[in-house]
């Protein structure tokens, strides 16, 4: 028996769930999560027991100095509640933030449904990111899945048909639906060549998909400013390197001749109607959720700051270091600070780097979202 306290009773609940690792490309669907926690100020009321679920020599706990005094934290998941009053609709939502566990995934998944009974949680909705051949040029697409049939139709949604490995998000999808708890999956695609978290272009494409699905205003701060900085820096990497310019360009050619699920009527009146809630409402510091433009230099994320993306090379998925500019040379004669070297560093070394391609592809599938190997450009449906 689950035990609550100081957890009042909240008002139609919804789980918004997230989990680094393997599902979690760019990092965009643990940084949703965690978007909503301080936009909102969640209070934590329940973690899972570290030891049950994860290996620590696959996640290691960290240390820290907390007022002179060491303090260990150990890798886990957390559950907080927030309430999302937005001054026309109040509704609370559950957010569960973790790392994908290394054993026990179906306890695991019965402890988290345990929690969503007791709360009386009406949905859970799973965010999840993968790699896939998409410009990062162009919105980044959002696919919405879930196994249940009524939820598709009443929610335009698709019914996923994947067959191959799976994650957390689909182990945890389908445990809900064996419990009869209505689920939905929001896969958002970022661009494989540029893997290196964060990417606030995909975290943004989540929220405003998750703002519809659940009819709640979600305030945006500071993400579509870094959104804009984030495609800036990359568009500059880009252009420095004609292979890779002349990739972007295939793959921008490749999407922009497909039927564009953006360009359908439904969802210019999803945009138009989002536009028209913030513009009645009181929107946050970073006003309409755009997904492109750029932002002035000298932001973390911008161009050539600690924050720049990295690319990788289409034809041999490597990282490549970016290429120095003259203006570069000029700062690097005047103050040798080592960036160089730090833009040359391989990719697979950041936290969330996507494993192997075979991994790639199964995420691909689970999504709805089809990707071939590095260099190859195609959209379809895996499910």
């Amino acid at each position: 028996m689950i035990e609550l306290e100081g957890v009042p009773e909240l008002i139609d609940p919804v789980m918004i769930c997230a989990f680094e690792g393997w599902n979690d490309a760019g990092d965009a669907a643990s940084t949703a999560v965690g978007h909503l926690d301080r936009e909102w100020k969640g209070e934590v009321f329940a973690s899972l027991d570290a030891e049950d679920y994860y290996d620590f020599q696959v996640n290691r706990p960290t240390v820290a100095l907390e007022g002179g005094v060491r303090k260990i934290t150990w890798p886990t998941t957390r559950l907080s509640v927030v309430r999302a009053d937005t001054g026309e609709k109040s509704r609370d939502l559950v957010l569960v933030r973790g790392i994908e566990p290394s054993m026990r995934w179906r306890s695991f998944c019965n402890e988290i449904l345990g929690y969503a009974h007791e709360l009386g949680v009406e949905m859970v909705v799973i965010l999840g990111a993968l790699l896939g051949d998409t410009p990062h040029t162009r919105p980044v697409p959002v696919s919405g899945v879930t196994s249940d049939p009524d939820l598709a139709r009443s929610l335009d949604l698709e019914e996923t048909r994947y067959e191959g490995p799976t994650g957390i998000v689909g182990v945890l999808q389908e445990a809900c639906a064996h419990a009869g708890v209505p689920a939905v999956s929001l896969w958002a695609a970022v661009p494989h060549y540029v893997s290196q978290p964060p990417n606030p272009k995909a975290t943004l494409a989540l929220l405003n998909r998750l703002e519809d699905l659940i009819s709640v205003r979600i305030p945006l701060g500071e993400l579509t400013e870094d959104s804009r900085a984030w495609q800036l820096g990359v568009d500059q990497l880009a252009a420095e390197d004609s292979e890779v310019a002349e990739y972007v360009q295939s793959l921008e050619e490749a999407r922009d001749t497909a039927e564009l699920p953006e360009a359908s009527g439904e969802a210019i009146a999803r945009e138009f109607e989002r536009y028209l809630r913030r513009r009645d409402g009181q929107p946050g510091p970073g006003g309409h959720a755009t997904e492109s433009g750029g932002l002035a230099e000298g932001r973390e994320g911008g161009t050539g700051g600690p924050g720049a993306p990295y690319l990788r090379d289409p034809a041999t998925g490597h990282g490549r270091p970016r290429r120095p500019s003259p203006k570069d040379e000029v700062a690097n004669d005047a103050e040798d600070t080592g960036g160089a070297e730090e833009d040359a560093k391989d990719p697979d070394d950041a936290q969330g780097a996507q494993g192997t391609e075979g991994q790639d592809a199964s995420r691909r599938d689970e999504s709805g979202t089809e990707r071939g190997g590095d260099g190859d450009e195609g959209s379809g449906s895996g499910r």
